[in-house]
């Protein structure tokens, strides 16, 4: 009998284009939580690249990891940093 392999499933790989990334944040951002919306932005640095995003944002590996780790509660400016450096940004209109 053969056996089936199952892969975890990991959103980053299918992160590949500005388009796919800016219609996931922008889902995440309607109808996420903040934790949410973290979980979501670190799937983007990952796609990215974390190496390349430290470097971007002048956070170290590690502290990019434990920002967005599950359950961190980063300084809006780290946010706003890692926003940045996965080329998206932050706008505010009426409900």
């Amino acid at each position: 009998m053969a056996t089936n392999k199952i892969s975890k499933f990991d959103i980053a790989e299918y992160l590949d284009d500005n388009e796919m990334i800016a219609e996931y944040l922008n889902s995440v951002l309607e109808d996420g939580d903040s934790a949410d919306i973290l979980t979501a932005i670190g799937h983007i640095a990952k796609a990215q690249g974390m190496s390349k995003i430290a470097a971007e944002t002048g956070l170290s590996r590690p502290s990019l990891y434990k920002a967005l780790s599950k359950g961190a509660k980063p300084q809006f400016e780290t946010v706003l940093k890692v926003l940045r450096a996965i080329g998206s940004n932050l706008h505010v209109g009426t409900a």
